[in-house]
């Protein structure tokens, strides 16, 4: 049976209801105005973002609705896979604009709420969840595929978190991920934003596989034929190419050194290493580094640094104060409008300095919020503590 949820498209300022107001049946082609399209077969089921004009950029109401169906089968499916309409991009990430051109804290808890909620429910999920990551998959979109079980890169995917450059911090379990990949290379992902494309995706380990975009409708099929978990693996080596495959990996012949100079103890010790290295790599990385939020990296190293020891959830609980106090107080405005609303590419980051980052109020963002509240997931018992 076809289902298809429908929706207005509306932005962040809707009711926080999971349950979708409107639900009929639709076909699933791009013309429809729905966001999230919702497919059913047999004892598999397909999500399918569909806002290919936002680059596929999730708001509110997205996350609502693809939580909802993600729950309705939680218990009845054996299979879920996870695409988009469109060539250009899985999902470019989250609709930071909603959040900061309101100044509503309010509605920033909502969906940073409601967004980690899903991730915590994807990195548990029952059943086999499969993202097809063709085409950009940024910031919420990294977050609505990396914490699943598969996840397939193609050659129009593009990987990055690029928050320090909009005074924020690599979230959506961001502080999980990174520093489980090799080395220092997901500390160096996370402070440069670094674009990882194509094969480098899967060869970073980020994406457990790699297929040609030609290959996914067939792939896609398959998958919804299986019957096992063995057979999924099956299909899915039977499609991918091995990690070694084609051309070296993008960033190989620079691991050493991002082992190296990332792994000073502090931002300014990453700084200082990167100087004294002194080669092209060092100076083309110095100059990305001296554009992002001073603030926003040394919250970054931080996070990271005590996410490599947490579960999946409470890392999102750790990530969601950070988030709250970001929204108080923090960058994120000023880069947001630097880098997406104005688009002067020159934001005015307070304070402009490593040296004036003031330590007192790095360690604030990672404590308890004004109110005393935290994130609460639905399978959560008594209150703990970070």
């Amino acid at each position: 049976m076809l289902r298809t949820i429908a929706v207005r498209a509306a932005g962040l300022t809707r009711s926080a209801h999971l349950v979708p107001s409107v639900c009929r049946a639709m076909s699933t082609d791009s013309s429809s105005s729905s966001l999230v399209l919702t497919d059913e077969v047999g004892s598999k089921g397909v999500i399918t973002l569909n806002r290919p004009k936002a680059l596929n950029a999730i708001n509110l109401e997205m996350v609502q609705l693809i939580y909802g169906a993600m729950k309705r089968w939680e218990n009845t499916k054996s299979l879920v896979i996870v695409k988009s309409v469109g060539e250009k991009a899985f999902c470019a990430g989250g609709d930071v604009r909603a959040i900061t051109e309101t100044s509503n804290v309010e509605l920033a808890r909502k969906f940073f709420s409601t967004e980690y909620g899903l991730n915590a429910l994807i990195g548990s999920y029952r059943p086999t969840y499969i993202a097809f990551i063709d085409g950009i998959t940024m910031g919420g979109g990294v977050g609505l595929s990396v914490h699943g079980k598969y996840r397939i890169a193609t050659e129009r995917t593009m990987f990055a978190m690029p928050e320090t450059a909009i005074g924020l911090f690599p979230d959506v379990g961001g502080g999980y991920f990174l520093p489980r990949l090799e080395g220092r290379l997901g500390l160096y992902l996370g402070l440069t934003g670094y674009r990882l494309k194509g094969r480098d995706v899967h060869k970073a380990g980020v994406a457990t596989h790699y297929v040609e975009s030609k290959n996914l409708p067939a792939l896609e099929q398959q998958l919804l034929a299986t019957t096992s978990a063995t057979e999924v693996e099956s299909v899915l080596d039977r499609f991918s190419e091995s990690k070694d495959a084609g051309v070296e990996f993008v960033l190989a012949k620079h691991l050493r050194q991002i082992d190296e100079c990332f792994g000073a103890p502090t931002v300014e010790g990453i700084f200082k290493r990167l100087e004294t290295d002194g080669s092209e790599w060092a100076q083309s990385t110095l100059s990305t580094l001296h554009k992002m939020s001073p603030t926003s990296m040394v919250v970054t190293q931080k996070q990271l640094e005590l996410g490599a020891k947490m579960d999946l959830k409470t890392c999102l609980k750790m990530e969601y104060r950070l988030a709250v106090h970001h929204a108080i107080d923090s960058d994120f405005k000023e880069g947001v409008r630097a880098m997406l609303v104005d688009r002067d590419q020159k934001p005015r980051w307070k304070p402009a300095t490593l040296a004036e980052v003031d330590p007192v109020r790095i360690e604030k963002y990672f404590g308890p919020l004004p109110d005393g509240s935290e994130l609460q997931f639905e399978d959560d018992g008594p209150k703990a503590s970070l």
